[in-house]
């Protein structure tokens, strides 16, 4: 069966072609799948009952129940969503001065394995599909009863692992038939997948890539994050140029301080000395803790210490707000928990 919720204006019309609608028809069903985001077909109630009747037999509509949400004293909610065959994923919602951001996940599990990554030890399930990841920021914006303005593909999975679906995401999130929102207010975050990264480039998207680096070398980083075997850092970091060339758009570098990990000044004068020519710009992350994985975070003093040393060596730096640490909703390190909401 076809998820409605997944298919753009051209591919759904093609999609109900058997049915013989008028254009209106169709400009309708898109603007309910997208726009208002409904869960059910029956709820687009200025469809004909027939019309609603033969979607339902022939398609279906991806949507996320909500079967548990936390609440952060911090201004963030954390949900726990039910996929169509029992999959639970999670999303983070966060209210910044410009309005709320959704984190949202782009597969159940993660096939990635960072040390770092409480999800990411859950192992890996499926990629989700684009109405999937559309339906979480839907859910969200239903809850809080405001809009969503900024959109993070930060949550469970490696989105560029789920390459196409990914991409078909961001093309309907932006579409100005749809939810709308700019392409410079989503940021895609990856691990480094370097083959999947130049294919971003040449999609041409404005969106803003963000790197999990989380190290100077790479003994450390493979350490931290297996796929360093795989493109270790001198090939990733040249993709990033590419990427930065061909887009016009700076990159942006996610860097988790862990307490004698990975933040001392040594480690930040090492990695000044690998950014060196790259249109960057490094976002330290003092990181929640994840004590089941031997992970603390970084002392205040420590962060400070980093970020001063990287900015005398004419980085631009900006060290993340902590939200959500109360209800474990920050920083990636989200935990798949098939809790029951009761």
């Amino acid at each position: 069966m076809t998820d409605l919720r997944s298919l753009c204006p051209e591919e759904l019309r093609s999609a109900l072609a058997p049915l013989c609608l008028h254009d209106y028809r169709t400009r309708q069903i898109f603007d309910w799948l997208q726009r208002r985001g409904v869960q059910a077909v029956q709820e687009m109630t200025n469809l004909p009952k027939e019309l609603r009747a033969q979607l339902e037999q022939e398609c279906f509509i991806s949507s996320c129940e909500m079967i548990k949400k936390q609440e952060s004293s911090s201004v963030a909610r954390k949900y726990l969503f039910r996929l169509r065959d029992g999959e639970t994923i999670e999303s983070v919602a966060m209210r910044y001065s410009y309005g709320w951001s959704v984190c949202v996940s782009s597969q159940a599990g993660c096939r990635m394995a960072c040390a770092f990554c409480a999800s990411g030890q859950q192992g890996f399930s499926r990629d989700l599909l684009p109405g999937e990841m559309l339906a979480q920021v839907q859910a969200a914006q239903n809850d809080l009863g405001e809009a969503i303005s900024h959109i993070v593909l930060m949550g469970m999975g490696e989105p560029l692992d789920n390459y196409e679906n990914t991409v078909k995401f961001l093309r309907l999130a932006t579409h100005p038939e749809g939810l709308h929102i700019g392409q410079r207010k989503i940021s895609i975050s990856t691990c480094g997948l370097v083959p999947q990264i130049d294919m971003l480039a040449n999609e041409r998207l404005g969106v803003t890539l963000s790197i999990s680096l989380h190290a100077p070398n790479d003994a450390l980083r493979t350490r931290l994050m297996p796929i360093n075997k795989a493109y270790p850092m001198a090939e990733l970091l040249a993709s990033c140029k590419r990427y930065a060339k061909n887009t016009g758009r700076r990159i942006s570098l996610e860097y988790a301080l862990f307490r004698d990990v990975n933040d001392s000044p040594e480690h930040a004068r090492e990695l000044v000395g690998r950014l060196k020519g790259l249109l960057c710009h490094v976002n330290l992350i003092p990181a929640n803790a994840v004590p089941e994985l031997g992970f603390q975070r970084s002392r205040p003093e420590q962060v400070r210490v980093f970020q001063s040393t990287l900015e005398q060596c004419g980085l631009a730096v900006t060290v993340r707000r902590s939200l959500g640490g109360d209800i474990d909703a920050a920083c990636g390190q989200l935990r798949k928990r098939g809790i029951p909401c009761e």
